[in-house]
């Protein structure tokens, strides 16, 4: 199964955002999870990846394509309400010892990835989970039907 991320959407993203962003969906969709790209949480936040699992479990990727990315994007502590785990994903040349030791690591080029660091899992409340699995749904479905849809509706 290929995955297709929405270039037009992404037009404005370095090239190097895209390829570590294609290439941890196409890992997520390998480890069975089902992915969407740029999905808008219900507190303002863009998770650049969000998969459901096989088992029901919720992970969110935020894609850092360098080294500035990083530093001044600082927001990613804030998806730890939406998701059980959570991981960032990098590309091949991204500097070691960077990143925090606490988030899970993916490193990604546009083929494919490998996951070089698993995500603590905090398992969310059985409720958050339910409206989380509910909204991912709806949204899948309607950019399935064609809807310029983004935002998880709860």
């Amino acid at each position: 199964m290929d995955v297709i991320i929405d270039i037009q959407a992404q037009a404005s993203r370095p090239e190097t955002t895209l390829t570590v962003t294609r290439g941890a969906a196409r890992l997520l969709v390998d480890l069975g999870y089902a992915p969407l790209a740029e999905v808008t949480l219900p507190n303002g936040r863009r998770a650049d990846l969000m998969a459901l699992g096989p088992k029901g479990d919720v992970l969110i990727v935020e894609v850092k394509s360098g080294l500035e990315d990083f530093r001044v994007d600082r927001k990613w502590g804030e998806y730890a309400p939406y998701c059980d785990a959570f991981y960032f994903a990098v590309a091949p040349s991204f500097p070691d010892g960077i990143l925090p030791d606490e988030p899970g690591m993916i490193v990604a080029d546009g083929f494919g990835g490998a996951v070089v660091r698993e995500a603590p899992l905090a398992p969310l409340a059985p409720a958050r989970r339910k409206a989380l699995t509910l909204a991912f749904a709806r949204l899948a479905a309607l950019r399935a039907a064609g809807v310029n849809a983004e935002r998880l509706s709860l």
